[in-house]
């Protein structure tokens, strides 16, 4: 028969066996979290690497809406302004504010408010002066 010291050292060692198992089933579950959050990162590093290489050579894939040497790269808050006939000496009869996207990216609430703003005709030409 066992003493009153010897069940509640018992007692003590399953609560610490427990407690270890327990510690380990987190440890466990925390590294496995751990590595899915790094995978996706890795995925959207990618996408947005592959997105910024895209903004950069769009002029000179086809179907860009103007010549290449016509668009200037600002990358923000749209990624080109297009002057079209600029570059060859002729009149520039619009102005092109160009936002490229990669796969089913969507615009951004900044891009849809410019987007929105150009529609409605909220555009104007500004000339600043500096006086010396």
């Amino acid at each position: 028969m066992l003493n009153n010291f010897s069940v509640t050292t018992l007692l003590l060692i399953f609560v610490i066996i427990g407690l270890v198992l327990l510690l380990i089933i987190q440890q466990f579950s925390i590294s496995r979290r751990l590595k899915k959050v790094r995978q996706d990162a890795v995925k959207r590093s990618g996408a947005v690497k592959g997105g910024q290489l895209a903004e950069q050579i769009a002029p000179f894939l086809p179907e860009f809406p103007c010549d290449p040497s016509d668009a200037r790269f600002i990358g923000k808050p749209v990624d080109f302004v297009a002057f079209p006939g600029l570059s060859d000496g002729g009149e520039v009869n619009e102005v092109l504010l160009i936002e490229v996207k990669t796969g089913s990216s969507q615009l951004n609430s900044h891009e849809k408010g410019i987007k929105e703003a150009v529609k409605a005709g909220r555009i104007r030409y500004v000339e600043y002066r500096i006086k010396a």
